[in-house]
């Protein structure tokens, strides 16, 4: 004759249920540690990068770029700001765009424009801040 042993069979299958059913239950109990956005600290703050604010096709941007790059106008310190946002110093000469310039890109007909080493840099006279900057 065989004897069935189902008893410890299941009392062992219990203790197993047992124990992982008391495991989830403490490790939901416990507190959850994150940071609040309040938290952060300005290092970990994410830095969004800007873009252009007059929106130029890559054709439009290698226009500017040539007619600007003949005219004769003198270019500002390299320590200037061009990021798009930055405010303009005073101290920097802002030329007027030229009309040819205006005829094929009219989106920066009444902007102004100052060149910084290679780079031409288009201001909002209203703001005096760089809305594009083209290497």
């Amino acid at each position: 004759m065989k004897t069935h042993s189902t008893i410890p069979v299941a009392l062992s299958l219990a203790c197993a249920i047992a124990i992982t059913c008391s495991v989830m239950l403490v490790s939901l109990a416990a507190p959850v540690r994150g940071q609040t956005p309040a938290a952060l600290s300005q290092a970990q703050t994410p830095v969004i990068p800007t873009q252009s604010k007059i929106n130029l096709t890559l054709e439009q941007r290698r226009n500017i770029k040539e007619l600007i790059k003949d005219l004769n106008v003198p270019s500002a310190p390299a320590n200037v700001d061009t990021a798009v946002g930055a405010t303009v110093p005073a101290s920097i000469k802002l030329s007027p765009m030229p009309a040819d310039v205006a005829a094929k890109v009219p989106q920066v007909k009444s902007h102004m424009f100052f060149i910084e080493d290679t780079k031409v840099v288009i201001v909002d006279p209203k703001e005096n801040r760089v809305v594009d900057a083209i290497e």
